[in-house]
């Protein structure tokens, strides 16, 4: 019975890790399609798709699916989806962008209402909290297994177009415009420094600590909000 009850809970951790990566693949394919159809399926002429596509790579996406989702939007039909914008704040007065990619109107915003209502949260009207964010391009170092300078970083990093460098416990930030982000990335590589991720974020202006009363509800409703498949990002002012 312990042997049963053994694999049991194996066979259950990999059934929601599998679960979690269908659903991380999932919301990919979103980004990738709709980088196709805005930009073109072609990633040398399309710097969106290529930073998506790069993102697929490092999410273990399988070819054949990152191929489908672009070959996708290059067809006729098929589910049309658009970017809507959801604001409001978590618990503890938190400011929160939910960012989505939908086919349905109706459910996300149902869904992503409940995320917050359920968890102490509140929904905002257009322009309530995004004022508090700025769209920038965000590079992510890590420090482990690399020899960095940080002085040669920094040089490196402006000399490829780069507007700012943060030097955090495990890792590097490097900070960009939305327009130079993939010219940062690849003058970075080319400079021989390994990336863990490069995307377009939204970086809050001021951070604010959340009141130890409120973390447990505050993570509650980030979960609620990445477990919907309609939700591609959440960002928040939460220090």
């Amino acid at each position: 019975m312990s042997g049963h009850s053994k694999w049991h809970n194996i066979q259950g951790r990999k059934n929601a890790q599998d679960a979690k990566r269908g659903k991380i693949f999932q919301k990919i394919s979103k980004e990738l399609y709709v980088a196709a159809k805005s930009g073109g399926p072609d990633p040398s002429s399309n710097a969106n798709l290529r930073l998506v596509m790069e993102k697929a790579k490092q999410a273990n996406m399988p070819k054949d699916n990152i191929k489908r989702a672009i070959d996708k939007a290059s067809g006729v039909g098929g589910a049309n989806y658009e970017e809507v914008v959801y604001e409001g704040y978590g618990p503890g007065g938190i400011a929160v962008l939910v960012y989505t990619l939908t086919d349905n109107k109706n459910r996300t915003a149902t869904q992503v209402r409940m995320a917050f209502s359920r968890n102490g949260g509140t929904m905002g009207e257009a322009g309530s909290v995004s004022y508090m964010f700025e769209r920038k391009g965000e590079i992510i170092i890590p420090k482990e297994d690399q020899d960095i300078d940080e002085d040669q970083l920094t040089l490196d990093a402006l000399d490829a177009g780069a507007d700012d460098i943060i030097n955090e416990d495990d890792f590097y930030t490097i900070y960009t415009s939305p327009k130079s982000l993939n010219d940062v990335k690849e003058g970075l590589e080319k400079s021989g420094y390994v990336i863990s991720n490069a995307e377009v974020s939204m970086i809050p202006n001021v951070t604010t600590k959340v009141p130890e009363d409120k973390e447990e509800k505050f993570e509650h409703m980030l979960d609620a909000l990445d477990d919907s498949d309609d939700v591609s990002s959440v960002y928040t002012a939460a220090e």
